[in-house]
C-alpha cells in the first residue's frame, strides 16, 4: 500500500458516494446475519438501522459519513467499530475499485 493510498489518511470508503445520496439511497453498508457486529446490543443501538424491508445497515451521519468513522476524510481518521465491521468493510482494499470510486467521488487523489 502506498503513502497516498494509507487507510488511516482516507476514509472515502466510509461515507455514501454523493451519487449515491443524490438519487436518495440513503442505506449504504448492508449488515450480513453473521457479522459480529450484530452481536453487541451496544453497537447495533449506536451504529445500526434498518431498512424498510428490515435489512440490517449501518447508521450514516446526515452528511453520509458512516456513525463509526472518527476524523476527517482525508486527513486523518480511524473507526470506531474497527474489529466488529461488517463484511463489506472488511472486503475494501486499498487501491481496489472500491477504493479508487470513493476516493474520486469525495475529491481526493486517486
Amino acid at each position: 500500500m502506498s503513502a497516498d493510498l494509507d487507510c488511516r489518511t482516507c476514509g472515502a470508503c466510509c461515507v455514501n458516494l454523493p451519487s449515491n445520496r443524490a438519487q436518495g439511497f440513503g442505506y449504504w453498508v448492508e449488515i450480513s446475519g453473521d457479522d459480529k457486529i450484530l452481536g453487541r446490543r451496544d453497537l447495533v443501538k449506536k451504529h445500526v438501522v434498518y431498512d424498510p424491508s428490515g435489512v440490517p445497515h449501518l447508521k450514516l451521519a446526515h452528511d453520509g459519513q458512516c456513525l463509526g468513522l472518527r476524523g476527517e476524510v482525508g486527513r486523518e481518521v480511524t473507526c470506531g467499530i474497527y474489529h466488529s465491521r461488517p463484511t463489506p468493510c472488511r472486503r475494501v482494499e486499498p487501491g481496489d475499485d472500491h477504493c479508487l470510486r470513493s476516493r474520486a467521488a469525495h475529491g481526493l487523489a486517486v
